[in-house]
């Protein structure tokens, strides 16, 4: 230090010393910042698929009355707009039942509906109808349906007796009205019956199909019984309707048919009454999809829609059948199966045998 004045040493220290702090400054660790992460967007909820609404033509085979063929063609078109449907109404279901089958290498139909399941069941067995189980037939009784989906049921008919009673009282004071079938075997009622054809009505041959099971399948008994009846019988009609329609008419005293339609027509102020007698049997009203047919979403929509409770209340008023479904209280005085006494009934053999029956009884009458 003997070169270096005293100011020029303070000097020097200062410098060195500011030079260290900005060192020291210079190796302070950098202040840790947290990584900034990328929002996260929130989750989306799942896309429902979207189900295609049915379009085009609907063909319908239907051997239901003109009145409910009107209105559930109505309230179909209103709950799926986008279908046209062509109806094909016969009142026999016989028949559409024929002509199912006679277009079974090219399918017309997409729907049969009405008539009793006697007529649905032979073409499922055949190979002539769609298997479809619609969410709708999930409530309703296995008794009511086909048990692979080949049909479903959708009503119930109780079959009855139709009496004039303005000719009966005039003309046959002194013969009680028919508490049995037997009854009907008297001979004052001779050339004063009217029978649906049991060929082409259901109605007709369930009649005959109970006679069948009141004799415990003992057919000759019940070809007898079949054959004494053909003894009274005026007319075998083409359609169950027709014969309410002869008896109201006064054209005939009565007739064998069905206890809705013959509430229904007595409704518009007919002197006709509807009489029960016992040990009768009930139909299933039947709904099927044609197998190849030519618009089946369509058609499946029909059969959903067909099966919904406010169709059943729908057909409960215009026609006084009973609902398959619980829900759906009866017409107002309607027959009910908790009502009636009814014959023990086997669906499944009659329509197996219907065809060889069919044949038994046209040997017993001649026809």
């Amino acid at each position: 230090m003997d070169n270096i004045t005293r100011r020029e040493f303070l000097k020097m220290v200062g410098a060195g010393a500011a030079l260290t702090a900005a060192g020291l400054a210079g190796c302070a660790p950098t202040p840790t910042v947290a990584p900034t992460k990328a929002p996260v967007a929130a989750p989306t909820a799942p896309v429902a698929p979207t189900i295609a609404r049915p379009t085009g033509k609907l063909s319908v085979y239907s051997a239901l009355n003109e009145t409910t063929n009107n209105e559930f063609i109505k309230a179909f078109k209103a709950a799926y707009p986008g279908v046209d449907v062509d109806l094909l109404p016969m009142g026999a279901a016989g028949e559409l039942q024929t002509r199912i089958r006679t277009e079974k290498a090219s399918p017309k139909c997409d729907v049969f509906i009405g008539g009793s399941s006697e007529f649905h069941d032979p073409l499922g067995k055949d190979g002539l109808l769609e298997a479809y189980k619609s969410p709708n037939a999930a409530t309703v009784d296995a008794t009511f349906k086909e048990a692979n989906g080949l049909w479903t049921g959708w009503y119930i008919g109780i079959f009855g007796f139709v009496l004039n009673t303005d000719r009966f009282g005039k003309e046959m004071a002194n013969v009680k009205k028919p508490a049995t079938w037997d009854d009907l075997l008297d001979p004052a009622w001779k050339g004063k019956l009217v029978y649906p054809d049991p060929i082409k009505t259901g109605g007709g041959y369930i009649f005959m199909a109970a006679q069948l099971f009141r004799f415990n399948k003992d057919e000759d008994k019940a070809m007898e019984y079949m054959k004494k009846l053909h003894a009274n019988v005026a007319q075998y009609t083409g359609t169950s309707p027709q014969v309410i329609q002869l008896v109201s008419q006064g054209q005939f005293i009565g007739g064998l048919n069905w206890g809705h339609d013959i509430l229904t027509t007595k409704a518009q102020g007919l002197p006709i009454e509807l009489i029960v007698p016992e040990l009768t049997a009930f139909e299933i009203g039947a709904v099927s999809i044609v197998k190849g047919g030519p618009n089946l979403t369509a058609a499946k929509a029909f059969v959903d829609w067909v099966l919904t409770p406010e169709a059943g209340a729908l057909n409960v008023k215009l026609s006084n059948r009973a609902s398959v479904r619980k829900e759906v209280p009866p017409a107002p005085g309607a027959p009910t199966l908790d009502k009636v006494k009814l014959v023990p009934y086997d669906r499944q053999w009659a329509s197996d045998n219907k065809d060889r029956i069919l044949k038994k009884w046209q040997a017993a009458v001649g026809m």
